[in-house]
């Protein structure tokens, strides 16, 4: 819904009318009645007229979750599932939990000379929590956490976005499967990050690509030097499909193919005691993604639409560019001869082996979907994902093969129901499975229902 800017940015503008409207519209004239019938306004002072408008957009969400292992919170990702025989591997876990409820403004600015400029800003409440928090105190009373806040210039010739939203690299969110439990799933690229980024889209109809660049925030502040990504994007305007993005994104799409890259520095201190000097190395990786709608559709007619999603995704040195995921690889605690090692980056992208050389940790992963609306309407449709992940070197790294995995597989079914506009319902069955280095399989069968409340 529009709301006056007035109401929003009460000081910023001068008294008077405030008309909030799509940029680029013409300040109204005429006043239309019941007949139709034009009236003129009557004309004395000029009132301040602007062309702002603020979109106020989000949804309220409960979700109900089971879990055959204690391993998991809210978002499972590819965090380590509890082996067999431990507590928290013999003992299931209910949550439920409205954290992932979400509010966001859009907001657009006059047009000035051909030249476009909004802003966009989206929370929701799965915030981190001081450490010392209680159960109760984190899911009934959370914490506020950013997702997206950033300012957009559009031009005819480039459009450059500043802030945090999602990662270039895998074209974000154009690939994301349709799920009832929060993304990223096992072996898909997901999240969300500060950048500069500048893009440009050539053509239209029937066929267009667009092309960007990235300087996005890397892994660590240590390493002086941002992440590198960059991305092209076909599509096909003339094909085009419903698709839902998560729980609650449903759109109509083109068929679209897109690739995408990152190059990273990494720089930690030497391992020895002095740590007097750091030690380099060279992230990467790609990914290839496609969105094929098999039966076409549109949000007035989706009924009978089927759409596919596809994504690989292979590197080194870039697992936080997927949720969760460390594979349980950690630096080792001391240093040959005595004293703790402090690095300075995250665990699970790069690692030192005992003779004191620096890896980067490997991961290759897929993941495929498809969702299909059911007729006559599309209100009740159904959904599948299935992916794989696996480290090519997480073996050789000298890690402890009781906390170390390196192979994971991922399988869901979704049902989704929306008996009315804002109103939707959806229920998943997912299966997660992990290898450790030992052999030994970790399992966890997850029952989720949702609601949500759309706005």
């Amino acid at each position: 819904m529009h709301v006056k800017a007035a109401l929003l940015c009460g000081g910023l503008f001068a008294a008077g009318p405030i008309f909030a409207q799509a940029p680029g519209t013409p300040p109204p004239t005429t006043e239309k009645t019941g007949s139709e019938t034009a009236v003129p306004i009557k004309v004395g002072p000029v009132p301040v007229v602007t062309k702002w408008s603020t979109t106020f957009y989000g949804f309220i969400e409960a979700q109900f979750i089971s879990d055959s292992t204690e391993s998991f919170n809210e978002t499972a990702g590819n965090t380590n599932i509890a082996r067999p025989g431990t507590y928290a591997g013999t003992h299931q876990r209910l949550t439920i939990s409205v954290r992932n409820s979400r509010l966001g403004f859009r907001i657009n600015a006059p047009d000035f000379h051909r030249i476009r400029s909004s802003a966009l800003v989206e929370v929701d409440f799965l915030g981190n929590q001081p450490p010392n928090a209680t159960e109760g105190q984190i899911f009934t009373n959370p914490a506020l956490r950013l997702r997206h806040g950033f300012l957009k210039v559009e031009t005819d010739y480039v459009d450059v976005l500043i802030g945090q939203t999602w990662q270039l690299f895998g074209n974000q969110p154009y690939f994301d499967p349709a799920v009832v439990q929060l993304q990223g799933l096992p072996g898909q690229v997901y999240g969300r990050a500060p950048q500069l980024r500048l893009s440009h889209t050539f053509g239209g109809d029937p066929i267009a690509v667009e092309a960007a660049i990235a300087a996005s925030k890397p892994p660590q502040r240590d390493a002086h030097a941002p992440d590198g990504q960059g991305a092209l994007r076909l599509m096909l305007n003339s094909w085009k499909g419903v698709r839902t993005a998560g729980g609650t994104g449903t759109s109509v799409d083109p068929l679209m193919i897109a690739a995408s890259g990152v190059v990273r520095r990494l720089a930690v201190p030497e391992f020895n005691a002095a740590q007097l000097n750091d030690v380099t190395a060279t992230g990467s990786g790609f990914t290839v993604d496609v969105l094929l709608p098999i039966i076409r559709g549109t949000l007035q007619d989706r009924g009978n639409a089927l759409t596919l999603n596809g994504s690989f995704a292979n590197g080194t040195g870039y697992a936080d560019l997927f949720t969760s995921l460390t594979g349980g690889i950690a630096f080792p605690a001391n240093v040959p001869g005595g004293g703790a090692y402090n690095p300075n980056i995250d665990n699970g992208i790069v690692v030192y082996t005992a003779d004191g050389v620096l890896h980067t940790v490997d991961w290759r992963a897929w993941i495929a979907g498809a969702q299909y609306y059911l007729p006559p309407d599309g209100k009740i449709w159904v959904s599948a994902n299935f992916s794989q992940m696996y480290s090519g070197n997480a073996a050789s790294l000298g890690q402890p093969a009781t906390r170390v995995f390196n192979h994971s597989w991922f399988a869901d079914g979704n049902i989704f129901y929306e008996p009315i506009t804002p109103l939707r319902f959806g229920f998943e069955y997912a299966y997660f499975h992990q290898t450790y280095l030992d052999g030994m399989t970790t399992t966890n069968n997850r029952f989720q229902l949702s609601t949500w409340f759309i706005f």
